[in-house]
């Protein structure tokens, strides 16, 4: 017997036109295990160890990935570790947030932005990526009021090097701020957190798309025994109709196969 695959569920990412696995892979660990905050220390996968985890998420029918100049070397390994594999993956990136010697700084300038998009578009060895996301400090109404770039990737949308733009951010009203002009925002929602639960029904309300970041509150959740964190997590997160997908950023093989086959038997039941 065949275990549960996403392939026949993938859906629409808003009105950008990109359809989307329900479940995408985050890369953080690909890249970085410096400032991360999980309850376990992981060692970052080696070359043959990376290809055949994005080989096997390939199989299992995720398509989306997400990563950012701030996990650490994540876009520089993804460019080879992809090469030829361009139509099967819709790529998520990030500005604003950098990452290194140990900390984050961050700059939401129209030079920085545009620096940023054309370095990831040489790193991830594409013409286009097709989501790039704001990577907020927190201050998420003044960077899309008083800072230039959400107005610059408007522009670099139109000249085609991405697809879509939107925020990944950490209040109600930046998330909602965001869609009025963006295409996407990325959330937190899980079974620890919910206030962005707003954010999502102004998606579904609009027509945008939702990410959903720390789905499964970055290994934190604890339930009672006996019920599995990953299924309550997922049906919590795919009964909102304005969620498109979810990033899970495993490296285990294994946590991967069971996060598919739960995500995909999931959503057929809801």
């Amino acid at each position: 017997m065949s275990l549960p695959t996403l392939h026949d569920l993938h859906r629409p990412l808003g009105s950008t036109g990109l359809l989307v696995s329900p479940l995408g892979l985050g890369t953080v660990k690909l890249g970085r295990d410096q400032g991360v905050k999980y309850p376990s220390g992981f060692q970052i996968p080696g070359d043959d160890e990376a290809r055949m985890l994005l080989r096997q998420a390939r199989e299992l029918g995720i398509n989306l990935i997400d990563t950012a100049p701030a996990y650490g070397m994540s876009e520089e390994r993804l460019g080879p570790l992809l090469r030829d594999q361009r139509k099967d993956w819709v790529i998520v990136s990030k500005v604003g947030e950098e990452f290194e010697n140990g900390a984050s700084s961050h700059d939401f300038s129209a030079a920085h932005t545009r620096m940023s998009i054309e370095r990831s578009l040489k790193r991830l060895e594409t013409d286009f990526i097709d989501l790039v996301l704001v990577h907020s400090d927190g201050n998420d109404l003044h960077i899309l009021n008083d800072c230039e770039v959400y107005q610059t990737l408007a522009e670099l949308k139109k000249e085609g090097k991405i697809r879509g733009f939107g925020f990944s951010g950490k209040t109600v009203e930046g998330g909602v701020k965001a869609l009025e002009q963006g295409d996407c925002a990325m959330v937190t929602y899980n079974l620890n957190e919910q206030a962005e639960k707003a954010v999502i029904e102004y998606a579904a309300a609009h027509g945008k798309g939702i990410l959903v970041k720390k789905a499964l509150a970055s290994g934190h959740v604890c339930l009672a025994p006996g019920v599995d964190p990953i299924r309550a997590s997922f049906t919590l997160l795919f009964a909102q109709t304005g969620v498109a997908s979810a990033i899970v950023g495993t490296i285990n093989p294994l946590h991967l196969a069971h996060n598919v086959a739960t995500a995909a038997q999931v959503i057929r039941q809801l």
